[in-house]
């Protein structure tokens, strides 16, 4: 344990030196930030911010948006795709919300622990760890570390949890072997080198920064070289007229 947390802390570090300081989005609304997230998922970031200003300009109060027509609801929010999913989803959100609390409100999360939030939120109809992790690393400033897609991939790449592991159990490993203070910056990070550096088709380990620290680098250099390799031979072996020459 004691290594793999010296080595969480050097991929920090590498990752904070290659794309700068690792900012935490802003600390929203922990009821704004969950809507905001059901938005995200299947889409970019740019497509769900821009859904959830239309909505928020649409239906300028949850309870507007809780009796909102659903397919005029799912119009509106169109642009962050699935709308006609999320759009229901939403909506089952905020009614369970206020059939328990009198009130579209999560800001008495505040005062609970992690494992009641966690608890709370995964309840609640379509929300699962991921979701519940980013509202509270980024709404309520807990220390954790959201797996989505990116983080997910990097992570097992890396060999900083089992190949096999699902997102949510990717959760608990990375949670567990990382510490406190470096949680939710690790998440940044990682985010960032996925869409970057380690895409999902061909990541571009010559220019990771993480590249001797990560098990799966080698066999991706060593492809890579080979095909290099193999185009390189044909040219050789092909004239000027595009005949063959040997």
């Amino acid at each position: 344990m004691a290594a793999e947390r010296r080595r969480i802390r050097t991929i920090h570090r590498r990752l904070a030196r290659r794309f700068g300081p690792l900012r935490v989005p802003r600390r929203a609304d922990p009821l704004e930030e969950l809507v905001l997230t059901v938005l995200s998922q299947h889409t970019s970031d740019a497509n769900a911010d821009r859904s959830y200003r239309s909505l928020r300009a649409a239906f300028p109060t949850w309870d507007a948006v809780a009796r909102a027509r659903p397919p005029e609801l799912a119009e509106t929010i169109r642009s962050g795709g699935l709308a006609n999913v999320k759009a229901p989803r939403i909506q089952a959100i905020l009614d369970e919300i206020h059939a328990r609390e009198g009130a579209y409100t999560l800001s008495f999360l505040r005062d609970r622990s992690d494992a009641e939030v966690r608890a709370y939120l995964t309840s609640l109809p379509g929300v699962g760890p991921k979701t519940a992790a980013v509202v509270m690393a980024f709404a309520l400033g807990r220390s954790t570390i959201p797996v989505d897609t990116h983080v997910h991939r990097t992570a097992r790449r890396l060999g900083l949890v089992p190949p096999r592991a699902s997102a949510e159990r990717a959760h608990r490993v990375l949670d567990e072997l990382t510490p406190e203070d470096l949680r939710v910056e690790l998440h940044v990070g990682l985010i960032t080198l996925g869409r970057e550096v380690c895409k999902a088709g061909r990541p571009r380990c010559e220019v990771c920064p993480l590249a001797d620290l990560c098990p799966a680098a080698p066999g991706v250099l060593a492809r890579e070289a080979g095909r290099r390799r193999s185009i390189s031979a044909g040219a050789r072996g092909t004239s000027d007229d595009g005949t063959w020459s040997g």
